[in-house]
């Protein structure tokens, strides 16, 4: 008899979708090729991937139908599931905020009785319930910057990336954010089987993460340069030097932080290093 499968789930479209499967695929895990497959096996590691909406994932993580499942941080609170955030992935990030008409000056205290649109309203009560302020919540499925204009509320509250859509409705945000979100795994709240298959979820994701921090950097430099270049790019845990056949020249190969890697490049260029080559990773466990 075979050995259960971890379930996990996966946004099946939208902002998560395609930067989910890259990750999952740099972590070594098959993922679907045909948008319309709802599910997929990896037999090689343990686990079936179940497609769905992002909005979904937490409710079916929380009733313990799925075990893991990757989804926004805003959307795991919205959803009041039974599931908890067990790590986040660094990609989808967005702010949840309050939005009004332009040159108003509002402010959250003026929040009360006021009606405010949103499309995520268990994630706005939550808020203003923690804040001590009645409001009437208007939920609406979209395009809530319109709802103003409408006369549908006098506020909004939603996602923003870069606030673009909010300003050319003629809104403007006030406030400090509700919520800063991002794509998170998760899991039951009272956690479940397939430990170590979700330890090993959670190892391969965060290889994948630490390489999205780091190049390979490789160059060559003469002896007299050597130590110059070395002081430079120290590496994580210490470069790897190979004498060349070239006599008196060495092959260096360092990790370094992808921030200021092409600053570097010139440092080391200036202190003597040629052939300097910045490499992608994949994956990286350090």
């Amino acid at each position: 008899m075979s050995e259960p499968l971890l379930k996990v789930a996966v946004p099946n479209k939208g902002a998560l979708a395609e930067a989910s499967r890259e990750m999952l695929t740099a972590a070594g895990y098959r993922q679907r090729t045909d948008s319309k497959e709802l599910t997929l096996i990896d037999p090689d590691h343990g686990v079936e991937f179940y497609y769905l909406r992002p909005r979904d994932i937490a409710v079916y993580v929380g009733r313990g139908d799925l075990d893991v499942g990757i989804t926004g941080r805003d959307m795991l609170l919205d959803s009041k599931a039974t599931a908890r955030e067990v790590m986040g992935l660094g990609f989808g990030g967005s702010r949840f905020r309050f939005a009004g008409p332009a040159g108003q000056s509002l402010t959250l205290e003026g929040l009360a009785g006021k009606r405010i649109a949103t499309s995520y309203a268990g994630l706005l009560s939550t808020y203003l319930d923690e804040q001590g302020i009645e409001a009437d919540i208007v939920p609406l499925d979209g395009a809530v910057e319109s709802a103003i204009r409408l006369g549908v509320a006098d506020v909004v509250a939603d996602v923003v990336d870069t606030g673009t859509t909010l300003r050319k409705a003629g809104l403007e945000m006030f406030g400090e954010p509700i919520c800063l979100s991002e794509a998170v795994l998760i899991e039951r709240a009272d956690g479940g089987a397939h430990d170590e298959l979700v330890a090993g979820l959670k190892t391969r994701l965060r290889s994948v993460m630490v390489a999205q921090n780091y190049f390979m950097m490789d160059y060559n430099v003469g002896e007299a340069q050597l130590q110059a270049t070395l002081e430079l790019a120290p590496g994580v845990d210490g470069p790897t030097v190979s004498s060349l056949a070239r006599e008196g020249w060495y092959a260096v190969r360092a990790l370094v932080p992808r921030k200021g890697a092409h600053l570097l490049m010139d440092r080391l260029y200036d202190a003597g290093a040629r052939g300097i080559l910045l490499t992608e990773l994949a994956a990286c466990r350090l």
